[in-house]
């Protein structure tokens, strides 16, 4: 029994015995290696593409053949959650504290040059303090200038009032009044209205300092709202220094320098023209009751 010339070996009975030409017999059997390579060829092909989930078309040589069979469905991969991306927890926004603040003095508003001329006196009045000489005292400001009277007489009795102020000497006393006499007034007014009042007895301010004018406080708008380039502490320290350096003039003290480098200015300096190496300071003494002085000055 012979098998034949495909590999197959025949199921029942004898075959034919076939005995082919010498020539034909080559011709065949490289024509039969040809189609072997092919379909393997052609099988590995498949299989490459059915594994990478692509449909590959093989183009005939010739004829038309018969029409390729449908490639494979591929079966879809199961669907991967990815993780989610970590979410950052962000701090809550940090309100700056006060020594990181701009300084209150530091403000956009714009300030009004000029006021009507004309004043409304405070109505609020508060009782004495200190001890010693009571001196009595109105708050008055200029219409126009979009500050009030009573809310600015109230914030010019806390600072006489203070411990820290000219009451703590023992000498020294104040109280707010609305009528009857009184032995000086505060005056908040417009740069060009200080600048009038003060001028007439010799004082130019410029349009930018205070000024202390027979029995009237001056105090420039501009500086009370705003506060001075040279002070760097908060806007009330600031208008303390006004009320403190001004009421100083009132109860006999002249002008004062500074001590020395790093040390706090005396109240009586005017800080407003440069520090010359002081600390801005707003008050007579300090808590523990020292009084700042410094050299006396022109």
């Amino acid at each position: 029994m012979m098998n034949d010339l495909y590999g197959h070996t025949p199921a029942t009975g004898d075959l034919e015995t076939v005995v082919p030409l010498p020539g034909h017999r080559r011709a065949g059997q490289h024509r039969r290696r040809a189609r072997r390579r092919l379909r393997l060829l052609g099988t590995a092909a498949v299989c490459a593409a059915v594994g990478t989930g692509v449909a590959a078309v093989f183009l005939g040589t010739g004829g038309a053949g018969p029409p390729p069979a449908a490639p494979e469905k591929t079966q879809a991969l199961p669907s991967v959650s990815l993780p989610s991306p970590v979410k950052r927890t962000v701090p809550p926004s940090i309100s700056a504290s006060p020594s990181t603040q701009a300084p209150q003095h530091r403000r956009l508003v714009e300030q009004p040059a000029k006021g009507r001329g004309a004043f409304t006196a405070a109505q609020a009045t508060r009782a004495a303090v200190g001890h010693g000489t009571v001196r009595r005292y109105t708050v008055q400001v200029e219409d126009g200038i979009g500050i009030d009277p009573d809310q600015a007489a109230g914030l010019v009795h806390q600072i006489l009032a203070d411990e820290r102020g000219w009451t703590r000497n023992g000498h020294n006393g104040f109280r707010l009044v609305a009528s009857g006499p009184y032995d000086f007034t505060v005056k908040i007014a417009s740069p060009a209205t200080v600048d009038r009042i003060c001028g007439a007895v010799g004082l130019n301010t410029h349009s930018e300092l205070n000024c202390n004018v027979g029995a009237q406080v001056m105090v420039n708008s501009t500086r009370w709202n705003t506060g001075s380039p040279q002070f760097t502490g908060p806007l009330d320290d600031y208008r303390a220094l006004i009320i403190n350096h001004e009421v100083g003039h009132r109860i006999g003290h002249g002008h004062e320098g500074c001590t020395g480098p790093g040390r706090p200015a005396p109240v009586m300096m005017q800080q407003i023209k440069g520090l010359h190496g002081c600390l801005a300071n707003a008050w007579p003494h300090t808590t523990g009751g020292t009084y700042l002085s410094g050299p006396s000055v022109p």
